[in-house]
């Protein structure tokens, strides 16, 4: 077990990238905390895996668009857990249009979900991993982060930026043992992607080298990776997730 008696807290924890990753911290004997915006249709299953695997799984709740709200929800886990080994920021939102149409409270939600709830989160635990000299933060980004998308501005922003968070966080925490990293997905089917239109799929997955789109397990066991001790020696950097699209 990859992540045999470790405690993970993991935002956007109830559908997508966010339950896949739980369910295989979970799998790998990790303790998980789940934070989600309300309770969720997973945690029933989630806990059934937890049971299996003779893990644990507690679901939180959170607005991550008041930073009062998440900040508190965030501080209850740290009370509940004692502290984390590992933190994954994974929560996120997407209100896509063109940026001459944006309005400005749909470029303000996004980057508040994406990337200040991310930093007030890292903010937290980061300080807690530091005493103990020892923990992993992953914080997920996005290939578009690095390469823009028409009609993202907000939502490739926050992205980008959290590979700043990541790059800077890395540099202030590594000389106490405290490794930060990003994953960059590509084109993962998603219940945020299942409502595109087939041609657009399609034409997405002609520029995948693969020639397939990516499931979030692929995602999982990339976090599952630098959680562990297989990355010791892994940290500020960016690990896409995505067919060869970065390349």
């Amino acid at each position: 077990m990859l992540l045999k008696g470790k405690k993970a807290l993991v935002t956007g924890s109830s559908r997508g990238i966010g339950k896949e990753v739980v369910k295989r911290f979970l799998q790998e004997d990790c303790s998980v905390w789940g934070v989600c915006s309300k309770l969720s249709a997973s945690k029933e299953e989630l806990e059934t895996v937890a049971k299996e695997y003779g893990s644990s799984f507690v679901e939180l709740y959170g607005n991550a668009t008041d930073n009062e709200s998440w900040t508190s929800v965030i501080k209850e886990a740290m009370n509940q857990s004692g502290g984390f080994d590992i933190l994954v920021n994974n929560a996120g939102i997407t209100k896509d249009t063109l940026s001459f149409r944006m309005k400005i409270e749909d470029w303000s939600n996004v980057i508040q979900v994406n990337l200040t709830s991310a930093f007030l989160a890292c903010q937290i635990v980061s300080g807690d991993m530091i005493k103990k000299r020892s923990g992993s933060i992953i914080n997920m980004s996005s290939i578009v982060g690095i390469h823009g998308q028409a009609g993202q501005t907000n939502y490739a922003a926050s992205k980008a930026g959290l590979i700043g968070l990541t790059k800077s966080l890395a540099k202030e925490t590594g000389s106490r043992g405290v490794r930060v990293n990003a994953i960059a997905p590509g084109f993962i089917q998603t219940d945020m992607t299942d409502v595109l239109p087939e041609a657009l799929k399609q034409s997405m997955i002609e520029g995948v080298p693969m020639k397939r789109v990516g499931v979030v397990t692929d995602v999982a066991n990339a976090a599952v990776f630098l959680a562990s001790d297989l990355s010791t020696y892994i940290t500020g950097q960016v690990l896409g997730v995505d067919g060869g699209m970065g390349c």
